[in-house]
């Protein structure tokens, strides 16, 4: 009786651990470094996923703004919808016209998670340079939360040492929790067990990490923490999980 019981038990548990992906808001530009050569204009995808399993939630339409130099310019207007991990995401086509550092980032709305009984906000960006000019590439925002870059966030080689601090209200976060994730566009990359779907690191005593990415592609960093309000669900208030979430593209090295 107690080994039928002990299974039953078991077989309750295995939607549990299926279902327990990575929440990641995504932010991926069709190149990260504009070349003289290169097509000048970028189609840039904001969506909501599980990257690795390629599992997609809707996204409402979200805020998303463009950086660069001390200008901020609103892309909201211009994005349109399309399916994405089928399921509602959103996207822009962007011409880069001059040289310099491009930040690209989202602020969506609140997004109920049944599944932990909490909001979550991810507060997401990506970085392209273009023809050459890389300045201020380490540049802080002032988002609610963000990574801060250490090492350059482009023109990275697969297994390079990427690096960056954990800021909430623009302070660093010690022993920050970051979740880290391949973009498994093409279906292709297949983790040995779950506990390899998401890796997890934690930052030091000032909110850095380092990771080293074993594959060619996009990855994502997401520094979870929990906000210092609730938002009201039905009757009730919930907690908020806050994500500073920063997509970062590793290339081959060629020979």
């Amino acid at each position: 009786m107690k080994k039928v019981f002990g299974l039953m038990i078991a077989l309750l548990l295995i939607p549990l651990f299926q279902n327990a992906y990575a929440h990641f808001g995504l932010v991926i530009p069709s190149d990260s470094m504009v070349m003289q050569n290169d097509n000048r204009t970028l189609r840039v995808i904001f969506a909501f996923s599980h990257p690795f399993e390629r599992v997609g939630m809707d996204l409402l339409k979200p805020e998303v703004h463009l950086h660069t130099g001390n200008q901020s310019q609103d892309l909201s207007g211009g994005l349109t919808h399309f399916r994405f991990f089928n399921r509602t995401a959103w996207e822009t086509a962007y011409k880069v016209k001059k040289p310099g550092v491009y930040w690209f980032v989202m602020t969506p709305q609140p997004y109920w998670e049944p599944a932990e009984d909490c909001y979550i906000i991810h507060y997401t960006k990506t970085i392209v340079t273009a023809f050459g000019d890389d300045e201020g590439w380490d540049r802080e925002l002032g988002l609610k939360t963000e990574i801060v870059p250490l090492s350059k966030p482009f023109g990275l080689y697969t297994g390079n040492v990427f690096q960056g601090i954990v800021k909430l209200d623009g302070k660093e976060v010690p022993f920050a929790e970051v979740e880290v994730e391949f973009l498994n566009r093409d279906g292709k990359s297949k983790a040995p067990t779950e506990y390899m779907v998401t890796q997890t690191i934690k930052a030091d005593k000032n909110g850095v990490f380092t990771y080293a990415a074993p594959e060619t592609g996009w990855w994502g960093f997401a520094a979870l923490n929990e906000a210092d309000y609730r938002i009201k669900h039905g009757e009730e208030m919930k907690d908020v999980e806050l994500g500073a979430v920063l997509w970062v593209r590793f290339h081959e090295w060629n020979k």
